[in-house]
């Protein structure tokens, strides 16, 4: 049984392990997607670049900003420590496969979710704690449903149904309190999510113009075509 799963974290590089052609750390899962970018601070959620989720019946719609803040890899949003963002990454990516390989099958996204949340709070009761709030989420084949999960620094791990990292986050809540169905087709979904960064341009006092957006499901992760802001140079 094969499950997909991205992760989408506040942690400090933008990592992607994918069904495609991505090999960072020299680690290649057929199946599980991370997406991390990562900030230090307690108010993690309260930092200048803005990453949104929406779980769908069939599907996970995350989008991040593609800000250059330090030139890491390809894909970026830094604001945290390169030491932290490798560490978690490559502990967490590398466990799971080691999982697959020891029993023969992958977690499923709730129990990867489950995984990463004693990872944190166990580092959190240590010397080496992990200042990550994170989205995970993935497709679950036996349920046939769509997950996603926001998770604290703390090890607090709550479904829901969309999230806004950021500042700018905080602005596209109101657009998905309002517009926001389950049963939305991906067409759809993708249109509610230029109408959030339509209006993280609009209301954000930072200039944030391109959102690389990612759709995982059924059938893996899938790159939409990059949102660019109104007036901005695509």
């Amino acid at each position: 049984m094969k499950f997909n799963t991205i992760f989408s974290c506040r942690v400090n590089v933008s990592v992607v392990y994918s069904p495609a052609s991505h090999r960072e750390f020299g680690h290649y899962s057929p199946s599980l997607s991370f997406h991390l970018s990562c900030t230090p601070s307690r108010a993690a959620d309260m930092d200048l670049q803005c990453l949104i989720g929406m779980k769908f019946n069939d599907f996970v719609l995350m989008a991040t900003d593609m800000s250059q803040l330090q030139r890491i890899m390809v894909q970026k949003s830094v604001a945290g420590e390169a030491g932290d963002t490798t560490q978690f990454a490559e502990y967490i990516a590398k466990n799971i496969q080691l999982y697959k390989m020891r029993n023969g099958y992958e977690l499923s996204p709730s129990a990867a979710v489950h995984f990463t949340r004693h990872t944190l709070a166990t580092h959190l009761r240590s010397r080496e704690p992990y200042t990550v709030n994170l989205l995970m989420g993935g497709y679950d084949p036996k349920t046939e449903a769509a997950e996603l999960f926001y998770m604290d620094f703390l090890g607090a791990s709550v479904p829901v149904n969309f999230y806004g990292f950021g500042y700018g986050g905080m602005f596209t809540l109101s657009i998905t309190d309002r517009e926001y169905r389950p049963d939305m087709t991906e067409d759809e979904a993708y249109e509610l999510m230029k109408k959030c960064i339509s209006e993280v341009k609009r209301r954000f006092i930072v200039n944030l113009p391109k959102f690389r957006v990612r759709l995982i499901s059924k059938d893996g992760l899938k790159d939409l075509p990059v949102i660019v802001a109104e007036g901005e140079a695509a």
